[in-house]
Order: C-alpha cells, then sequence, then structure tokens
C-alpha cells in the first residue's frame, strides 16, 4: 500500500472514531470510565455509586453515562428496578485501536 493510500485509509480511520474521541474526549467522561474500570466490571456499577466515587452531581453522571451508553463504549444491565453500568468491550475501542495502528505503520514506515 502507498503512502496515499494509507493515508486515505487512516482519514476513514478518524472519521469512524470521531464519535467516540470525542465522547472519550471530555474529562468528566475519562474520570467515569475510570471509576468503571476500577470496579468489578462483569457486575458494574449504579448511578449512586459512580456518584460517591467522582463527587459528582447524580445529573450530570446520568448524562454522562447516557452519552457513552449511546455511543456504545459503556453498557447497561437492569437487575429489577436497579440498572448498572459496566464498560462494553466491544468493536468501538477496537475502531480506536486499529486508528492507532495504522498511523504507527504509516510513521514507521515514513520515518524509516
Amino acid at each position: 500500500m502507498n503512502k496515499k493510500e494509507q493515508i486515505e485509509m487512516i482519514k476513514e480511520d478518524f472519521k469512524n472514531a470521531q464519535s467516540i474521541l470525542t465522547a472519550i474526549g471530555d474529562e468528566t467522561r475519562q474520570i467515569i470510565l475510570l471509576v468503571l474500570m476500577e470496579s468489578d466490571c462483569k457486575s458494574g456499577m449504579r448511578v449512586g455509586e459512580i456518584t460517591e466515587k467522582t463527587h459528582l452531581s447524580r445529573p450530570a453522571v446520568s448524562h454522562q453515562l447516557k452519552i457513552l451508553k449511546d455511543i456504545g463504549i459503556v453498557k447497561m444491565r437492569e437487575e429489577g428496578t436497579k440498572n448498572f453500568y459496566y464498560i462494553n468491550v466491544s468493536a468501538k475501542l477496537s475502531i480506536l485501536k486499529k486508528l492507532v495502528v495504522d498511523i504507527e505503520q504509516l510513521m514507521k514506515e515514513f520515518y524509516q
């Protein structure tokens, strides 16, 4: 693959990752993601637990979780009337990985 084709691929990678990058680029959402990573990812956490650990308001946590959930980075599991949030290890993260790998590959070839 030539350099122009690689750049076109990276351009497409950026396009595919744009909403994810925007979602995880926010410092508040990063804090929430870190808290979720510290938890038992299988069982998840409730909004109140996240609120306690982040010192954010309940409405702020709920709003940020909705953004992360809508983009597919966070999933919610219902248990009766309780909602548990956890990180969705999915194709969304592989989109970011592909972007980074493609950039690294181009840079390796460019600087050799």
